[in-house]
């Protein structure tokens, strides 16, 4: 902890030395003809010498402005910019710490021939709902990509996995020029497009296609970037080539090639790996060594915290518009895997009268393929009319080896039963579904008809190959010897339809939305058992009681009513639902443990959003969700597989009522460069599901499943962020966080209820220091605590606490040199002995640019140190455990990578701008 606080006076002390003066320029905003003020016109000011720009704010509903900031120029220039008004330019003297420029009157944007014509674009636009950065006003390094220019928007935030936020809220999708790019994945647009070829990055919040063709108000608080192409970068090639080897005979190498032709696009890539770089990436140590969890092309991941995994992986992606009306995109993945892990696990299981511990050490070995493809048309029959039709594919193979070792013993260290198990699975899944949405408007008030199929169906096979014995040493006659094959085939169909209606009540402010849904989801699960014919050899022996042979369906008719309220700056809306299901279930080898269930259910769904400006929001709202048992659940089926715990449901099961209230609330001041970002959410559960489980002298389980009440989960989060500009060049970025969680659960011990009170409480903070082009200091500290107390006597409270620290650092001197340093400490006092309770994890790398700055030699090193470790420790109500396993460990790898590019005139990217010479007010060009 002294290191981070050294540090952040080393950070301190870099800021009161600087020379640089704080000036606050402030002014108010009417139009020449009407004398009314402007709101929500574009302010900023500029650097002469290479219109960097310094600040810029956004005008109040009374047309005030205020700027502030640090420089060290003497002069900077002004710029303001609104829609329809001619932009206005003045060079204000930076000689006082506060100056007023009193009013000024914005003329409305006529021709006029005398005037003289700058070009100039506003770093910052307000479009309604869309918030629009120009890339030419925010600076980065030469070689920059998406992701580089993202990390100097304000209000802008991406962790070390690639997230992004804005002003706290989630991006989930990028576009380019409004389409996908490589599916879902957006690290593969951020971290593989370069900055020069981006003109405007537009945020706006995120819809669907016929949302945005309908114009309505989404409820979600998720965030879509498009990335708006330089009009003379849409014609031409680009792309990247990139190969490593290291120590151990570890390797990388990727490639990307783009093909842009106006409204057509064309990209291919490749990659591969035996380091666990998840998804797609060119080596570069932020996103190596990151521990990313975003996949290829979406969903689609290989490697994490454990174990080692080599892949291999190519797609291709293909966008175009034919004629007026037709949109096309399409891409297909494949992605193949190895992997293997070896886990050591210790645990602790809580008894209300004793406790027993349980050991455990097994190995996993899995091969896995799989091929996708999608396909999105959007056709425009005319104005008023969309069809939207989304059908995607998807094929897999993986293969898994798996052992365990598994013993048990009491308080006492009495040994009372082992297990051994060996099993060889195969699986194939295939998949098919298709969206379709048809959406009529009517009018211009928002009304619209929508009608909407969605289907999908999933078919999976598997062999499953086990030998397995399971010991009682309390009582031989409990023991399990199984020698078996499994032949399994699922299948399931699911449908869904939708009808929806708006009807706008008062002009585009009141609306009313009714809708009806149908949903009929059918799933087979067919399980053939055999167990060995000790005189033949083969699996012969048909084994009913581990056999299964369900039909399960699961049909629902939901009516809804919504009703909308929809003003300048706030909206409101409520939604009831009412369910009617039927749940049936057919058992062919069972026919006694058919069953059907009928339940009913009201919904309702109410949200309050209100917009103190276009930086600051609040959102209010409840739901009411009603979730019904799972068939697993609720089928009084004994499932035998695991000797040491057998299951079976409870037809008696009602359905979950699950209340949530929530509030988020988030703002930033672009002058002050402070951001903050708070929630606070709470659920209570009415007729929560919960396992039950009894356990005998042996220490041999049974579990069904009950009904409770009582349970909650009260949890927020609070950010605090500022950005301090120090001069030009240098800005220190530093933000404090907190995560209060307080959780109730309501669950069963050997057969006993009781409650347990989780407390966690993790608090974090983080600063970050950039001298462009001379270094980059990222220092991050955060502790978790966690206590948990029970309402039974023999339950001990508990509470466990770690730290971690992270250290990210980059520098860039001499010119073309980059070195780059990711350095982690953890400490977990709690881990048990045997374990490894502290650890420092460094890796480095050193890049150097070659080739015209086309070509990087990289030397990376990862765990320089050679420490790496994922010992960590679960507490629940029921037990503590402890686990290790296996981790990629150190090693060295020299690589090479070379980009392409040949979209428009790299030659000169600040072409036609400057206002030196400039004065008075000036007709802009957007």
């Amino acid at each position: 902890m002294k290191y981070f606080f050294t540090l952040a006076f080393i950070l301190y002390t870099l800021v009161s030395f600087s020379q640089v003066k704080s000036f606050k320029v402030q002014g108010k905003l009417i139009s020449e003809d009407e004398k009314t003020p402007l709101e929500s016109a574009t302010v900023y000011l500029e650097r002469a010498k290479d219109s960097t720009m310094v600040t810029y704010t956004i005008t109040d509903r009374a047309g005030n402005f205020s700027l502030e900031n640090r420089t060290d120029e003497a002069e900077l220039g002004m710029f303001i910019s609104f829609v329809g008004y001619q932009t206005h330019f003045q060079k204000v003297k930076i000689d006082n710490k506060e100056i007023n420029l009193g009013t000024i009157n914005l003329k409305t944007d006529i021709d006029a021939l005398d005037e003289i014509i700058v070009r100039s674009t506003p770093p910052i636009t307000v479009k309604q709902d869309t918030l629009e950065f120009n890339v030419r006003s925010f600076k980065t390094k030469k070689d920059a990509n998406v992701e580089d220019l993202l990390r100097e928007l304000p209000g802008v935030e991406i962790d070390e996995e690639g997230t992004i936020t804005v002003n706290g809220k989630e991006v989930n999708r990028i576009f380019v020029n409004g389409k996908p790019f490589f599916g879902d994945d957006p690290t593969i647009t951020t971290r593989n497009l370069t900055k020069d070829i981006v003109e405007k990055i537009q945020i706006l919040d995120t819809k669907s296609k016929d949302q945005a063709f309908t114009g309505e108000t989404v409820t979600g608080d998720n965030k879509t970037i498009n990335l708006v192409i330089k009009e003379e970068n849409n014609k031409g090639v680009f792309g990247r080539v990139a190969a490593g080897l290291g120590t151990d005979e570890h390797y990388e190498y990727a490639g990307m090639y783009n093909y842009f032709d106006n409204d057509q696009r064309i990209s291919v890539l490749a990659g591969g790996n035996d380091i666990n770089s998840p998804g797609f990436s060119f080596g570069e140590i932020r996103q190596m060594f990151g521990g990313g969890n975003t996949g290829f092309g979406g969903g689609r991941s290989f490697g994490g915290g454990q174990g080692i995994t080599e892949s291999q992986n190519f797609g291709g992606n293909y966008a175009d518009k034919f004629g007026e009306s037709t949109d096309l995109s399409a891409n297909y993945f494949y992605s193949g895997s190895n992997s293997e892990n070896k886990t050591l696990s210790n645990r602790e299981n809580i008894l209300p009268d004793s406790r027993y511990f349980t050991t455990s050490e097994s190995a996993s070995f899995t091969d896995s393929d799989s091929h996708s493809a999608n396909v999105e048309f959007d056709i425009e029959v005319d104005p008023t009319l969309l069809i939207n039709i989304q059908p995607s594919f998807r094929y897999s193979k993986s293969t898994t080896v798996y052992t365990e070792d598994e013993s048990s013993s009491d308080d006492n260290n009495t040994l009372l039963n082992e297990s051994t198990s060996a099993s060889n699975v195969e699986n194939i899944g295939k998949n098919f579904s298709n969206d379709l949405d048809i959406t009529k408007r009517f009018g211009t008030n928002g009304s619209f008809l929508r009608f909407s199929i969605d289907n999908q169906i999933n078919t999976t096979e598997s062999d499953d190959f086990l030998n397995s014995e399971t010991t009682f040493f309390q009582d031989s006659s409990r023991d399990v010897l199984r020698e078996q094959y499994t032949d399994g085939d699922s299948k399931s169909n699911q449908f869904s339809s939708s009808l929806t209606y708006r009807v706008p009540l008062i002009g585009k402010e009141f609306f009313a939305e009714f809708q009806y849904n149908y949903s009929n989801n059918k799933q087979e699960n067919i399980k053939s058992t055999f167990d060995r014919d000790s005189g033949t050899g083969e699996y012969s022996d048909f084994n009913t009681d581990q056999s299964t042979d369900f039909e399960y369906t699961n049909k629902a008719q939901t009516p809804s009513l919504e009703l909308e309220y929809r003003k300048e700056n706030w909206s409101a809306s409520i939604e009831t639902s009412y369910i009617f299901r039927t749940l049936e279930n057919n058992d062919g080898l069972r026919p006694n443990l058919s069953l059907t269930r009928d339940f009913e259910a009201v919904e309702l769904n109410s949200r309050f959003r209100y917009s103190f400006s276009p930086q600051a929001s609040l959102t209010v709202g409840y739901n009411l969700n009603n979730n019904v048992p799972q068939l697993s659940q609720l089928q009084p089926f004994v499932n035998v597989s695991n000797p040491l715990n057998t299951i079976v449901g409870n037809p008696e099961l009602e359905p979950e009522n699950a209340h949530r209230v929530y509030v988020n609330y988030n703002t930033f001041d672009f002058q002050k460069g402070t951001g903050f970002y708070g929630y606070f959410n709470a659920n209570f559960q009415n007729n929560q599901v919960v396992s039950k489980t009894t356990i005998d002298e042996n220490l041999q389980r049974e579990t069904t499943y009950a009904n409770v009440n009582g349970a909650y989960n009260i949890n927020g989060y609070a950010s605090l962020n500022k950005k301090v500009t120090i001069d030009s060049l240098r800005t220190l970025n530093f933000g404090v966080g907190i995560n209060p969680n307080i959780r109730r659960s309501i669950n069963f011990n050997n057969g006993i209820q009781y409650s347990s009170l989780n407390t966690t409480l993790s608090p974090s903070i983080d600063l970050r220091l950039v001298w462009r082009d001379v270094l980059e200091i990222a220092p991050t500290y955060s502790l978790s605590y966690t206590k948990n107390t029970f309402d039974i006597d023999n339950f001990n409270t508990q509470e466990f606490i770690s730290h971690n620290m992270i250290l990210n650092t980059a520098t860039f001197l001499p010119k073309g040199f980059e070195w780059r340093n990711d350095i982690r400490f953890n400490y977990n006092p709690n881990i048990a002995d045997g374990f490894q309770k502290s650890a420092w994890f460094w890796n480095s790398s050193l890049a150097y640019s070659v080739l015209k700055d086309q070509g990087t030699v990289t030397l990376k090193v990862y765990d320089l140190l050679n420490q790496n470790t994922n010992a960590r420790r679960v507490a629940t109500q029921n037990y503590i455990e402890d686990t290790q396993s296996t981790v990629l460990t150190q090693y060295f790898m020299l690589s090479f990578s070379w980009k392409f590019n040949t979209l428009g005139d790299q030659a000169n990217p600040n072409s036609g701008r400057g206002w030196q010479g400039g004065g008075g007010n000036f007709r802009g060009r957007r």
